[in-house]
């Protein structure tokens, strides 16, 4: 189409009704991420659309395995790198201006005045459901891989892409929580019926029936950009918050900074305008992204997970599991004081045999257990001990792996053996 941005993650196709099809189609990959490029393009048609002659805009994937599944996670250990290399007191800045881009970008979108629906067929997670709220009309097809989720939490992140303000405001906060809290999927009727799709069509029909909603020349204008707008649940609001944040401290130990930081974007930008809100959003992300949890999980939860499923396929290395094996063997919750070691284990988030956990009731008294150095009990500092010995014997297993195989071996050990997530294993990186 004359006059669009050059795009290359998307295209643009004119229909002849008038309406722009934008198409999220990344070259060479198998399935839509927001990349760096693809939230560049993004921003670059969002700037051209309110000068643009178009209808409207129908946004849909030109791959057939799904809409878009998110970040490009790979990209964020980049990312990472250049904020912590930056002076401390920049880089909270440095963190805001590199992720913001995507939340900039799809409020432009919204707010560019042309009727905007999305077409889903297939899934639409993190950045991908972000990008369709910012829609103003969402067609899911009736099938059960079309699904929205914003699974950022499960590795130590937020949806900073206005996840945590668009969500609560379509559906309510009681209805979102499970979502941005516990990585819970909606799609189908379940969509339908909490107001997040506002059409459930046969697969093979969702881009005629955006198309059609876009010609039927309604509002370009999201419910919570309205002066009578007014939330759902928000009576509800504080307790609602307050309840979901005592129960992960007891679930979590505070150990995972994730869920609260999630709450804490609800709770301070809910009440606010939406501007101002998606703002505050991104300034809690950008202080989560600095932490030590999401680049631990990112690396062993998502990178371990690729690097050992692809070992399996083509051939695993013995030692991966011997080195698995014998760090496992260092870290066995074994003594004459069992029970008070089992519950220091229980408390710095491995996982324990129940048998041996029977006083342990996971309730916490203060923010975290593993940061607070009082009271030195006899079973932390035997913990503490542990862990040193099971680091050094992981540096012995290092030089015997390389780096896929070092991330694949932290896999083992949080999804087998009960690691904790947020120390990220031991062969990667080692604690913290």
């Amino acid at each position: 189409m004359p006059g669009t941005p050059e795009l290359k993650q998307f295209r643009a196709e004119q229909s002849p009704s008038g309406v722009l099809h934008l198409v999220f189609d990344m070259p060479g990959r198998s399935m839509n991420v927001f990349s760096n490029a693809a939230i560049e393009e993004l921003g670059r048609f969002a700037d051209w659309l309110p000068q643009s002659d178009v209808a409207g805009v129908v946004i849909r994937s030109g791959k057939s395995s799904a809409f878009c599944a998110g970040a490009d996670l790979a990209e964020l250990e980049t990312a990472y790198d250049m904020v912590m290399a930056a002076p401390a007191a920049e880089r909270d800045r440095v963190a805001f201006d590199h992720f913001f881009r995507l939340s900039q970008g799809l409020r432009k979108l919204e707010t560019a005045g042309k009727p905007v629906a999305v077409a889903i067929a297939g899934l639409a997670l993190g950045g991908g459901a972000e990008f369709a709220l910012a829609a103003h009309y969402r067609v899911i097809t009736d099938q059960p891989q079309s699904t929205f989720g914003l699974p950022e939490s499960l590795v130590g992140l937020l949806p900073g892409g206005g996840g945590t303000q668009r969500l609560p405001r379509l559906i309510g906060v009681e209805a979102a929580l499970p979502v941005l809290l516990d990585g819970a999927r909606i799609g189908g009727a379940a969509a339908i019926a909490a107001g997040l799709a506002d059409a459930l069509v046969a697969p093979g029909e969702e881009v005629a029936a955006a198309e059609r909603w876009v010609l039927s020349r309604p509002p370009a204008a999201q419910p919570w950009d309205q002066p009578d707008w007014r939330a759902k649940d928000a009576e509800r609001f504080a307790a609602l918050i307050g309840q979901r944040r005592a129960s992960v401290l007891a679930d979590t130990l505070g150990h995972y900074p994730a869920p609260l930081a999630i709450l804490d974007c609800v709770e301070q930008g809910f009440p606010q305008r939406f501007d101002d809100a998606i703002r505050t959003e991104m300034n809690i992300f950008a202080k989560l992204i600095q932490r030590r949890e999401p680049r631990n999980m990112i690396r062993t939860l998502f990178l371990g997970r690729l690097d050992y499923e692809r070992l399996r396929k083509n051939g695993m290395n013995p030692k991966v599991v011997d080195a698995v094996a014998a760090i496992s063997r260092v870290l066995a919750v074994q003594s004459e004081r069992g029970e008070e070691l089992s519950q220091s284990f229980a408390r710095a988030g491995f996982r324990v045999d129940q048998a041996q956990n029977s006083v342990f009731d996971g309730r916490i008294s203060g923010a975290s257990y593993w940061f607070d150095e009082e009271p030195k009990t006899w079973g932390k500092e035997l913990l503490r001990a542990r862990l040193a010995e099971a680091e050094a014997v992981a540096a012995g297993w290092r030089s015997q792996l390389d780096e896929a195989e070092r991330r694949a071996a932290d896999y083992l050990l949080v999804t087998k053996e009960g690691f904790p997530a947020y120390l990220g294993g031991l062969l990667a990186a080692g604690v913290g």
